[in-house]
Formats: C-alpha cells, structure tokens, sequence
C-alpha cells in the first residue's frame, strides 16, 4: 500500500468524526480497503449496519471474522456462525451498554475473539436515550425507529425486570462469542452526570448478574489524561496520574491466577507512570488471551472510543509483530488496517481530542517504541534476532521545521476532569529526556529494512490474603509521587534557513527509539517500520501542536525548543 493511502486516511480522520449515516466516497474507499485487509487472512461475514441502525458510531459493514484462511483455500469456505441469529443478539443487545456501543469481535487470535464496546448503560443514560430517540424518531425516512422507541419506553416503563431482559440479551450475545474475560478500563465504578448514573459497569451489577465471567478491573486514565502527555512535549515517562481525585474510586482488581506468572508487582500500580502502566496492562491482556484456549476477551471503557481502541490496537500490532494474526500484511497494510477500522471507523473524536490537546491516538502508535521486547511477545519464544541494520539519523532539522501546529475547534467530552502527578525519581524509568517524541523521516526505508528481513466473578477482597482469587488493590491507595510544574516553553518553530545546532552523536543514539549497532528482532524491526510510517505520515497530515510560549523570550524559546525536539534536553522540568 502506497503512502498515499494513509495520508488520505488521516485527512479524512482529522476532517469529522465517522457517522454511519453520513458517508461519502472517501470514506467508502477506505471502508472497501479495510474488507480487502481482513480478506488477505481470514474468511468473514459481515453483520449489516446501514445508516447507523444498529449503533451511528460502529462500522456500517461490521466484519465477523470466522477463521483464518490462505487465499487459495477461499473457494471451500462454508460459513460457521449463523449471521441471523448474530445480527439478532446484537440488535436486542445494543441498550445494555453506552451510547449503544454493544460486543463487537474486532480480532481473532487462535479461534478466539477479542472484543471491544462501551461500558453498561446506566437508568440515566437509558431515560436520556429515550427522550432522545422520541424526539428525533418521526418522518417516513427513520425505518425502524418507531418500534425502537417503544422497546425503549418499555424498559423505562417496567422497571428492573425489563432492565434485567436488556442485561440479559447483552450476556447472551457474550457467551455467543465465547467471551469469560471482561476488562474493564474506567477509573471509576460508576460515570455520574448531573447527580445521575449515567453509565455503570459489570463489577458493580447490583444483581450480580455477570458473576459467571471472570471480571478484571483494570484502570487507566481517560483521554483528558493524554493533554498532560501533550503538554509534556509527548513524553510519557514520568507522567503519573493522580489517584486522589474524587471521582476515581474503581480499585485494580485482578484474579490472582491471571498474575502469578508476570512478575509484576501489582500493589505498586498508583506510582507507575503512564509508559509502565501501559505495559503492564498489555502484557496482562496477551497473558489473558494465552492462558485460555478456548475463550474470548472483552476490552472496554466508558464510551468505548479511546482508552478502548488504545489497547484494541496495541494488541492488533502486537499480534501481528509476532505473525500470530494477519500474517500477509505488510507495515503500511497493517497500519491503515488499525487507524481505519480500530480508530476511525468505530467512532474515536479525533477533531475534538486534537482541539484539546488530548493526543491519545497519537501516543498510541508513538508508544511502539515500548513494547519491542521479548516479554510483550505471544509466541511464546524468544523472538529471532536480524543482523543489525544502517539506521537513518531521525528527526533532523528540515524534518523538525516542517511540524506545525493547527487551529483546531472544540467539541463536548463524556469523561471527567483530571490532574496529574509526575514521578520524583528518574532512576526508576530511566532518563525522562529520551522519552521526547522524535518525528523520524525514515518510513520509507524502515519498511524496505521489514521487507527484505520477512519471510511469508466472585467478590473480591481487599489486599490482605483473605481471598485467594482475586488481587483487589484500593483506589486511595498512598502513591509514592509529588506534584509538578511544567515550564512554559515557546510556540515559535524553528523556520527553514535558520542555522540549525549542532547536535552531539552521542546524545543524539541515546534518545533514539532502538540503538544504532544493536541486533534487532523481526518483532522489533516490525513495530519500528509501523511506527515510523505512522510518524511520517502523522507529521505531513496533522503534526505536533506547539507547547505555551516561553516567558525567557521568543529567541531563546526558540532555541529551547528545537533542543528539546532533538533531543538535546528533556521535555518539561519536574520539580
């Protein structure tokens, strides 16, 4: 696939937030590229979604992959799933959780599906939807809509046991897909707007009616978080979330079998910063999906359209660099594949999480750099190292003039506030200074490097040993951490023909994302080549916004911020 391709795809994403009932010939080539995608390895069917009818932010040709499948095998393909019955599920399933975001598969890995959605609907939500769809339900064209209002009204109307029907189709359409693991990835139990539960989610089902799956509540930082990570100039190093806020009261919650083989100490989750708390939770997700050869995992968070398409992705990527799923596609293939369908097609705000400096998509693919090694690997093997390669330089001075910043509009968020601790102690994650993005120009020649090294729940108890299943740490736990200052720093790029510093070699290796003159594994080589084609493409479409303007002036802002981007000096001073 040609760069062009991608570059469409992100002016696309950056333009408007998908809508299935709004489409037009771009977002009809990109919708047929993805299909063409998913056919190279697997043989599907598809659950219909016209005009937004079953959920306005999922894709209007919803891809079930059924199993993996060489192109000369196609010919045999007999379809094993009922797509009626499926499509039925999904249909009487789609009020249980928020904003009709239902249990999607999205991957398949080994016979099993990995599945994403929003988290379950609350009565705040449920009330709200209804006023919502009466009022917009009328005229000849809304097909359908009629008998969706008085499914709506009904529930409302009757109460809990037409609320444990909703619940139920939602169970029904799980355990259809073979799904015991749910992770859930909100910081809090239950989302509250205006006094009302607006959301809630599996581990506080008052009628416990999940108690059959193995429930993990793993919680990560919504996408408010990520303007810090932005702000930070994108270094995620050091960055540590604040625990303490009111609204955060979802303790980590794991079965202690799913942790004994990790070694990782989960009792020290409040004081990670975001780079190893991202880690950790990937290594967990493949351990899970490893661990069972017979079941399925659900990822969620509130709205299902950041923190859930971060880890959706990483685990797509991660998978792949290992061959484990969508063996034929190359890099840029591969790439498209998960911005498209993983980001874009199932509804991220890009537009809005750019306007507000919430820069989760982009710390996504950056984030590759971070799980190159062995211990993120689901073969099972030690990776095979390749003979070192000539690298390019990175990010060089015409390279850094081209980044500009863009006037971006506003939108409304579902999450809540936030405010961040950074940690006090570099020793612990290495130098923070190598954490700054490094826009690399070299796309093009790390996929020839790739191309020519490949080859074809009970309750749980408090953290006391008095539950042997499950690990339960409180959500106000005393995090080792203190508060931070972020200088302000100029928003003045350095222009072309200015007289660019000179820039030590050896400062220079230490900030890059893999050493120059070390061995490289084809999982490495892999995840690098996605992620500097991302960079490249990421910088000609979007590119990086400007930090605040420097209060030292705008000469030696300048300076200080062309330092800072290559990797001269660290980002933000922590204090």
């Amino acid at each position: 696939m040609d760069d062009l391709g991608l570059v469409e795809l992100l002016e696309e994403f950056s333009r408007a937030q998908f809508r299935a009932k709004d489409v037009g010939a771009k977002v009809e080539r990109i919708e047929q590229r993805c299909l063409e995608l998913f056919g190279r390895d697997y043989c599907y069917s598809i659950v219909q979604n016209p005009n937004g009818e079953l959920c306005s932010h999922y894709p209007r040709q919803i891809v079930f992959l059924e199993y993996e499948s060489a192109e000369d095998d196609k010919h045999t393909f007999e379809s094993s799933v009922q797509i009626s019955k499926l499509q039925d599920l999904v249909n009487r399933s789609k009020m249980a959780r928020c904003r009709g975001r239902f249990v999607c598969p999205v991957i398949l890995y080994k016979g099993k599906h990995i599945c994403r959605s929003a988290t379950l609907a609350g009565w705040g939500e449920l009330y709200g939807r209804t006023g919502y769809n009466y009022i917009f339900s009328g005229g000849a064209d809304d097909a359908g809509a009629d008998t969706e209002v008085a499914e709506d009204e009904s529930v409302a109307r009757n109460g809990d046991s037409q609320f444990d029907k909703v619940r139920g189709h939602d169970i029904k359409l799980l355990r259809y897909l073979s799904v015991r693991y749910i992770c859930d990835l909100m910081v809090e139990n239950k989302k509250v707007k205006f006094g009302l539960n607006v959301t809630s989610s599996e581990k506080v089902d008052k009628a416990q009616r999940y108690a059959d799956f193995t429930l993990l509540s793993i919680p990560y930082p919504g996408c408010e978080f990520f303007k810090d990570y932005k702000d930070r100039d994108y270094a995620a190093e050091g960055l540590v979330f604040n625990w303490k806020q009111d609204y955060v009261d979802a303790p980590l919650s794991i079965p202690v079998c799913l942790t004994r083989h990790l070694n990782i100490d989960w009792r020290e989750y409040q004081n990670w910063d975001l780079v190893k708390q991202t880690q950790n939770y990937l290594r967990l997700l493949i351990h899970i999906i490893n661990g069972d050869d017979n079941s399925g995992l659900l990822v969620h968070c509130i709205s299902g359209w950041d923190r859930t398409p971060l880890f959706i992705s990483l685990l797509r990527l991660s998978l792949w660099a290992d061959g484990m799923v969508h063996s034929s596609l190359e890099p840029a293939e591969i790439l498209y594949l998960t911005v498209a369908y993983d980001w874009f097609l199932f509804g991220h705000m890009l537009v809005d999480r750019l306007s507000k400096g919430e820069e989760i998509f982009f710390f996504c693919f950056n984030f590759l750099k971070h799980i190159t090694a062995d211990e993120f690997s689901s073969s099972g093997r030690k990776a095979r190292r390749k003979s070192s390669q000539p690298r390019d330089p990175g990010l060089t001075a015409e390279d850094f003039c081209a980044l500009k910043p863009r006037d971006r509009g506003s939108a409304t968020s579902l999450s809540s506030d936030f405010s961040v601790i950074t940690e006090d102690s570099p020793s612990a994650f290495g130098n923070t200074n190598c954490e700054s993005v490094d826009l690399i120009n070299f796309g093009a020649q790390s996929h020839a490097i790739w191309k020519k090294t490949h080859t074809s729940s009970p309750q749980a108890a408090v953290w006391n040993r008095t539950s042997e299943d499950h690990l339960l740490l409180p959500s106000g736990m005393e995090a080792k951490s203190s508060s931070s200052s972020s200088s302000n720093h100029s928003d003045i790029f350095l222009r072309a023909g200015s007289s660019p510093l000179e820039v030590p070699q050896r400062r220079w290796d230490a900030c890059r994302a893999i050493p120059p003159h070390s061995a490289q594994t084809e999982r490495a080589t892999r995840l690098e080549a996605v992620r500097s084609t991302f960079l490249s493409a990421y910088n000609t479409t979007i590119g990086l916004r400007s930090v605040p303007p420097s209060p030292s002036g705008a000469i030696s802002g300048l300076l200080e911020q062309f330092a800072r981007g290559v990797g001269l000096r660290g980002a933000s001073t922590i204090v």
